[in-house]
């Protein structure tokens, strides 16, 4: 726990330093470039990676924050072509160049945002194909209760996807749905 000395210093226990190193170095490893003799592989395999992080091309994540520029190029000279209004947002990136991603919306609209804007956090829309319907979340996989349905377009968090279901959770819901309701994750992912 941290605690203030007299002076106004703030100094942490060695157990939440232990925790706080631990975390960091768990962040450095989440956004460290994949090995060269892996990224080789991959690519043998015929899988793209991005020419600056060396992650996976495409790969999904979400902005970071309610207001995002979107740009014709990837440079602040570049004309805004829209912007989203709404921090959690799914986002496909499928390009980078220098601090810039190119991204992918649901509806397919392409452009370039600093990768700064962007999160790793993985977030996915419901069935935003299917206007007006609702899809069901199960409180646990195997379990025929139904414990929320969210409509056409709601953002969920997402834990994990695996074998075609997906623990997602939000404002009033928790629990598993069909990893083919949600666009933000791959329909063979796994993580």
């Amino acid at each position: 726990m941290p605690r203030a000395s007299t002076d106004g210093r703030l100094f942490l226990s060695r157990v939440a330093c232990g925790w706080l190193v631990c975390g960091f170095l768990a962040l450095l490893a989440l956004l460290a470039p994949v090995p060269l003799g892996h990224q080789q592989a991959l690519a043998a395999e015929g899988v793209q990676m991005g020419s600056v992080t060396g992650l996976r091309l495409p790969r999904f994540a979400s902005l970071r924050f309610d207001k995002t520029n979107v740009r014709e190029g990837p440079s602040k000279t570049h004309r805004t072509a829209w912007i989203f209004q709404r921090a959690g947002l799914p986002v496909e990136i499928i390009g980078e160049f220098d601090t810039w991603r190119r991204i992918r919306d649901s509806e397919g609209a392409e452009g370039w945002v600093l990768a700064s804007l962007l999160s790793g956090r993985r977030t996915a829309l419901v069935a935003p194909w299917r206007k007006a319907e609702e899809a069901p979340v199960f409180a646990k996989l195997g379990a025929p209760q139904v414990a929320a349905k969210l409509q056409s377009g709601v953002v969920a968090n997402v834990k994990t996807c695996q074998a075609g279901w997906c623990r997602v959770f939000g404002e009033g819901f928790d629990g598993v749905i069909k990893q083919g309701d949600l666009w933000g994750v791959y329909p063979d992912e796994s993580f």
